[in-house]
């Protein structure tokens, strides 16, 4: 009869992703994205409009904007509990995920509208564009529409090859060229993709005591597979 390898149970460190404007690696899937919050405050209109699927980048890009420009950042599900004057007070004020099935479309046109009577910049971001949302409230849709909106799409081969290399450095994690080769080439192609499976690999990682090898690798991509 055969056992297994004894197991460390993984305790639960959180890791806190870096923000900051060196950490942002640009490759053709943001590079727009990011000229637009370099350009600040010289933007083409009050607000701007981060649009892109889960893990790109875009709450990235908002903390690189806000120590830029002393934004106050405010998740969209708490709009209705904030005052927009004060949110505008700064100058700056970023929304992020304003596509949430929560969102409260009055409180959002509120704040756009005292961001206007400030003179403040807007800066929101969405997983889809605003004809996708189902907003109900016209006079909010039209200022939406009016937002400069920039896109981040999906990784290419370097690109994507560049943000594992970090995300596995910033975790302090060692991993082979021939291994990173290998989830390259199997791993969906996705920034959240590389996320997960990165986190996957440093729990599976220490639940072994072990580097990181192409077996963790293929157990981590096909959990169905290990023993």
């Amino acid at each position: 009869m055969s056992r297994s390898r004894p197991r460390q149970l993984p305790l639960s460190m959180p890791h806190e992703p870096q923000y900051g404007r060196a950490d942002f690696l640009v490759g053709e899937a943001n590079r727009d994205a990011m000229a637009f919050i370099d350009a600040w405050p010289d933007w083409p209109a009050l607000a701007v409009l981060l649009i892109g699927p889960q893990g790109s980048g875009k709450t990235h890009l908002v903390h690189i904007w806000a120590a830029k420009s002393g934004a106050i950042i405010v998740p969209a599900a708490e709009l209705g509990h904030r005052d927009p004057t004060e949110l505008v007070g700064h100058g700056a004020v970023a929304v992020e995920d304003i596509d949430d099935a929560t969102l409260d479309e009055a409180a959002l046109f509120h704040l756009i509208n005292a961001a206007r009577g400030r003179g403040a910049s807007v800066l929101l971001t969405a997983r889809t564009t605003p004809a996708q949302w189902g907003v109900t409230l016209p006079d909010l849709l039209s200022r939406l529409r009016a937002a400069q909106p920039a896109f981040l799409g999906p990784p290419d081969d370097q690109h994507l090859r560049e943000v594992m290399v970090k995300l596995l450095a910033d975790r302090q994690l060692e991993v082979d060229v021939g291994v990173l080769d290998y989830l390259l080439l199997r791993m969906e192609r996705s920034f959240a993709a590389a996320s997960s499976v990165v986190d996957a690999l440093d729990r599976e990682s220490l639940a072994r005591g072990r580097r990181i090898t192409r077996a963790i690798a293929a157990d981590v991509l096909d959990p169905t597979d290990s023993d």
